[in-house]
Order: structure tokens, then sequence, then C-alpha cells
């Protein structure tokens, strides 16, 4: 069995440890999934995060379940899919059985999808899945800062945490300020623009990643380590895996991480949270 990689854990809210770097397998083919997922564990990850929209949680279980690893050493995540905030027990349980787990460690309202205003439903009935012990901890992704603040008047519950689109050029300071002000951990998709932008050239990253001897995806990568956020680049090649967790053998001076940070442009790549979902 293989070493865990020396990855820091998290503490959320509700005391569950969580590591800081996981393998995310969005758009991973579920014909890829198995080996991507089981290449991921033999390298030392302990973190995999999918979602039932992903097709490929059955893949992502058939690994698990190959690599003789004690459950307890993993971290899972999945998350409910917009059609079934009303039935969210009967979706876990159809995620866990594709799984072949009897919990997940976190489980993740996917997207509020305010056309439907369902979304304060699905968190009260994430929190009874907790309470059930069918997910360890619970969460969402994509909430806004209204709906964020919906929920938690609704149910007086904060999140453990809420998973975002967010890179040096879409920080969302609003509300990964609201978040941070409220003790809810932020993970972070698409931590390096998913490659759809030219933040990886940018002259003074390559100047501080010459400086490090590291690449511009670590000192970016290392900027949202730094930072306290959760992060779970993807990737389908084992040496970027293990580039992607070797975060902790250097750090970023006030000036450097100065320079990451001033790249915000309000640019996101992906759907915008307010609108996704519309009928």
């Amino acid at each position: 069995m293989s070493t865990a990689l020396p990855i820091p854990n998290i503490e959320l809210n509700d005391g569950t440890q969580i590591p800081q770097v996981g393998l995310g397998v969005f758009l991973v083919e579920p014909g890829e999934t198995e080996r991507v997922v089981a290449e991921a564990l033999e390298v030392g990850y302990r973190h995999i995060d999918t979602a039932a929209i992903y097709g490929n949680e059955a893949e992502v279980g058939a690994a698990i379940a190959k690599s003789g690893i004690p459950r307890e050493e993993l971290f899972v995540t999945t998350k409910l899919w917009n059609d079934r905030q009303g039935d969210a027990r009967a979706a876990l349980e159809e995620s866990l059985g594709k799984l072949g787990l009897d919990r997940v460690d976190l489980f993740l309202v996917h997207w509020p999808v305010p056309s439907q205003d369902t979304f304060v439903s699905a968190w009260e009935q994430v929190l009874d899945l907790r309470e059930a012990g069918l997910t360890t901890a619970a969460g969402v992704s994509n909430h806004e800062v209204e709906h964020l603040e919906r929920i938690i008047a609704a149910t007086g519950e904060f999140p453990a945490v809420n998973q975002i689109e967010l890179h040096p050029e879409h920080q969302r300071q609003e509300l990964t300020a609201f978040c941070r002000g409220n003790g809810i951990a932020i993970e972070a998709w698409g931590p390096l623009a998913q490659g759809k932008s030219d933040l990886l050239t940018q002259p003074r990253l390559v100047e501080v990643a010459e400086a490090h001897g590291k690449s511009v995806a670590q000192v970016v990568l290392r900027w949202h380590i730094e930072n306290g956020t959760i992060i779970f680049p993807k990737t389908s090649r084992r040496e970027r895996m293990l580039e992607n967790a070797d975060l902790f053998d250097f750090a970023l001076t006030e000036t450097e991480h100065a320079f990451v940070t001033a790249l915000e442009a309000g640019r996101n790549y992906g759907p915008n949270p307010r609108e996704y979902g519309a009928n």
C-alpha cells in the first residue's frame, strides 16, 4: 500500500479534518476514471472529489476498493445534483451504492439553482443526512452570499465548506470574506483557471517560478495554499499529480504573493451561480 503524501489537513467548522490538496475528477471520462484515481491513490493522494453529475462515481469506487487503503485514511466528496434537490436521501444512497461506501466524508449541494428555489430545502435534507451518518460533513458548492445567508437563516447551521470557482483572475473577495468570517472553509474548483487563460504564461509569475525552481502552476497553487484554500487541481497524468501536491517545501515572499493577487480581473470561466440551472 502506498504512503500518503505530506499534505496538511484543514479542520472544518464541525471538527472534520480535510486534506488541503485532493484530486478532482470533473470531466474525467468514466473509462479513464478508475486508472486516474488508482494512480492518484498510489502516489499518495487521500482526498477525492467527485459528483453524481460527473457520471464516474462507480469508477472512483472501484479504484478505492482495489487500493487497499483503509477507509478512515480517505476523504471522499460527492454532490447533490440540481434535479434531486427534493430527494437528497435517495440521491445520496444511489451515490453511495456506486462508490461502494456506507458514507461520504462530505456531501455538497452542487448548485443553488435560485430559479427553482429548492436549495434551502436541499440544505435541510443534507443536514438530516449528516445526522443519519450518511455523510460526515455537510456543505455547499457555488453558493453566493445571498444563498448562504438564506440557508443559515433557515437552519442556524453554517456549511462546513463552500466549493466555488476561484483562481487569481476571479478571487471572489466579497464571497470569500463572508465565508472566512463565518468559519466556512473555501474549496477552489478551477484553481488554475481551467487552462482557459494565459495565467500560466504571465511573465512575473514565470520569474517567481524560476526563482523557486518550481512551475508557474505550483506558484499559483502555493498562493491558494497560503490563502488557506482547499484545492483539487484536475489532471490525468501521474507526473502532474505529483507536481500539483509538491507545494510545501517553499513559500512565496510577500511581494510574490502580491504579484499573484494583483492578477484579479473579475474573469470567470464557469457558469454564473445566480443564473445556472434556470429553465
